[in-house]
C-alpha cells in the first residue's frame, strides 16, 4: 500500500486496530522517520484508546488499558540484546490476548510468537510504502 500523507498513514494503522482488539502481536521495519509512530497512532485509535499516544523510546514501552485486555506500545531501538528485551518482561505482553507492538523487533525474532510484520519505506517528505 502507498500512504500519501501522514493522515493516510493513521488511517492504515486504524484499520488494523480494529482487526486486533481480541490480541495479537504486530513488528513494524523501517528506518527512523519512516512513519511508525504515525502508523501505531492509527492503530491505537482503531482499538479505541482515545488518549495520545507518542512512541516511548526512551521509556522502552508503554501499556494502555483496552477493554478487556492491554495494548503495549513498545520501542527496542535502545536495547542492544535479547537478553535486555527479557529483561523488561517482552514475553509477558504478548500473553493474555494482549495487542504489542514492536519498534525495531531485529533483537527479538529468535522469540517472537505468530506476528503480523510491518514494513515502511520513505519514498518521500511524505508519501511511504506500507506493506504487511
Amino acid at each position: 500500500m502507498e500512504s500519501k500523507s501522514p493522515a493516510q498513514t493513521r488511517k492504515l494503522g486504524f484499520e488494523l486496530g480494529k482487526k486486533l482488539i481480541n490480541g495479537g502481536v504486530v513488528c513494524l521495519y523501517g528506518g527512523l522517520g519512516a512513519g511508525k509512530t504515525t502508523f501505531i497512532q492509527g492503530l491505537a485509535r482503531g482499538l479505541g484508546i482515545k488518549q495520545r499516544v507518542n512512541s516511548p523510546t526512551f521509556i522502552v514501552a508503554r501499556r494502555y488499558k483496552l477493554k478487556n485486555n492491554f495494548f503495549y506500545h513498545v520501542d527496542l531501538y535502545r536495547l542492544t540484546s535479547l537478553e535486555e528485551a527479557k529483561a523488561i518482561g517482552i514475553e509477558e505482553m504478548w500473553d493474555n490476548n494482549n495487542v504489542v507492538v514492536i519498534e525495531w523487533p531485529e533483537i527479538i525474532e529468535k522469540i517472537l510468537p505468530k506476528h503480523i510484520k510491518v514494513k515502511f519505506t520513505q519514498i518521500n517528505e511524505n508519501e511511504r510504502q506500507i506493506i504487511y
